[in-house]
């Protein structure tokens, strides 16, 4: 565990209610207590609130194709995986977020003037902090509006983070643009390294925002941006692909921030994520659908190693139940204990990198090739079969487009980015592949309920939450999205 060492407990390091005061921006030491804060606030709520890890989870893969309702799914959770997500839905609450970015306006708004109390602290160390804590913000962002759409942009500190501002929503347009103002700024004050690679993981680095600035640009469809940003991080040389091995899975998941790692919620024994208890247990609230074995992996072996591919049966899922084995697997065949759940949460790993550079290099004239191979380096490392091998022309952008969504499928399943890698696709040039979601949602829903949601597909304002209806009665400059008015 990297950012919390020599604390016992990590919660010490900000008050008690999670809002640093006035009275406390004095020291550098104070400076720095409140920046890893925020990082705490990652890892969830001290007072028992919801989870950042669950609220992601949540948000990228109920709307996706990988899970199944299970005996402990909530009437909520069902709402959203049957595409009829309403207004008092809890799972659309956004309040965690907003308490993280409340975190990082707090730090930008207090620890400038810390420089003029403290002697010993200099530019070089508050630049480092103000862009850690502007990333985290513009990660925060990125993650609202890819899930709402439009949000407000809350740029300054409240003096409590239940204290509701007025404030009106902004455009998809306007936020995304702060989000990449954010990044950018953080860029070149940002570290390379803090030492050792525990904190290299968990904290944020130029890497770390070189690959949140490709995701954005992927999503804005900047694609030459994008393939900058990806090469930044692979030319470091600082981050490689875990061989496919006996301890692949160990390596990388369970003990995590290993040399594939790039930005990560890095979980202990002091502090457990919430995964046992959502998928570990015979009241499991989630489980891998069919679909997961059946066609993203398949149970055929590659003929070169005999073997099934690396992230299918003993990584992403239990093939025997359908249990979802990422977060609860102690290794490849043993579950974790109820007081082991602290696998990490992955926001990033090399291997997205890898994949986001061949998909923005896929829509650039004669890229196809140098795409392809992206893919193939990450299909060898898995052992992926041929049976999953759709070999795209190279030449066909919409061919290879979908090689790469089905592979990140397959290298991401349940890390909380399906939605969000099925919605950019869709939205491309326009929403030119709208039809493939009509197709994606039908598939998730019962029968007589398809041609409903495919209707509610040609409307883009359907691919947002909505606004919780908390936020609406508290907030009177908040307007709901159109779709769920």
């Amino acid at each position: 565990m990297g950012i919390f060492t020599g604390c016992s407990k990590k919660f010490d390091l900000k008050p008690s209610d999670g809002i640093i005061r006035n009275n406390f921006w004095q020291t550098k030491e104070q400076v720095r207590a409140a920046v890893i804060g925020c990082y705490a606030a990652l890892m969830g709520d001290p007072n028992g609130g919801k989870s950042l890890a669950e609220t992601l989870f949540t948000w990228g893969e109920l709307r996706g194709d990988l899970l199944t309702a299970a005996l402990g799914t909530t009437a909520a959770d069902l709402e959203i995986m049957n595409v009829n997500t309403q207004a008092t839905n809890t799972i659309t609450d956004w309040r965690p977020v907003y308490k993280i970015i409340n975190y990082c306006n707090t730090v930008l708004d207090y620890a400038p003037s810390v420089l003029d109390k403290d002697k010993t602290f200099t530019q070089d160390l508050l630049n480092g902090y103000l862009a850690e804590v502007k990333t985290i913000r513009a990660l925060m962002y990125f993650y609202l509006a890819r899930s709402f759409g439009e949000v407000p942009l809350k740029l300054i500190s409240t003096s409590s983070d239940e204290e509701i501002m007025q404030i009106a929503k902004s455009s998809r347009q306007e936020v995304l643009a702060q989000v990449l103002k954010d990044l950018n700024e953080a860029e070149p004050m940002a570290v390379l390294s803090y030492g050792n690679q525990a904190t290299d993981k968990g904290r944020i680095t130029r890497y770390t925002i070189n690959t949140i600035q490709a995701d954005v640009y992927l999503w804005m469809e900047k694609y030459p941006e994008a393939v900058a940003a990806c090469d930044k991080v692979i030319n470091s040389k600082k981050f490689g692909l875990i061989a496919n091995s006996s301890a692949w899975f160990t390596t990388l998941f369970r003990n995590g921030n290993s040399a594939e790692s790039i930005f990560e919620i890095e979980f202990d024994q002091q502090k457990l994520n919430v995964f046992y208890s959502m998928l570990g247990t015979g009241t499991r609230r989630f489980e891998a659908s069919n679909k997961v074995m059946d066609q993203i992996y398949t149970t055929e072996i590659n003929l070169f190693t005999n073997a099934l591919d690396i992230r299918s049966d003993g990584a992403s899922v239990r093939a025997q139940d359908n249990v979802i084995w990422k977060y609860i697997g102690n290794n490849a065949t043993d579950m974790i204990s109820a007081d082991g759940s602290y696998t990490h949460w992955f926001f990033y790993r090399y291997a997205d990198v890898l994949l986001m550079k061949a998909e923005a290099l896929a829509q650039l004239p004669g890229k196809g090739q140098e795409a392809l191979d992206l893919v193939t380096l990450i299909r060898q490392r898995a052992g992926a079969p041929e049976t999953t091998n759709n070999a795209p022309d190279v030449n066909n952008i919409d061919q290879l487009s979908l090689f790469i969504l089905d592979e990140r499928a397959r290298e991401f399943a349940f890390e909380g980015k399906r939605w969000y890698d099925v919605l950019r696709y869709a939205k491309k040039n326009d929403y030119q592949n709208i039809a493939y979601l009509q197709d994606f949602v039908s598939s998730l829903v019962p029968a007589n309920s398809v041609r409903t949601v495919q209707a509610k597909m040609l409307d883009h304002n359907s691919h947002y939450f909505p606004v919780y209806i908390y936020e609406l009665q508290t907030n009177k400059q908040l307007v709901q999205n159109p779709f769920y008015q």
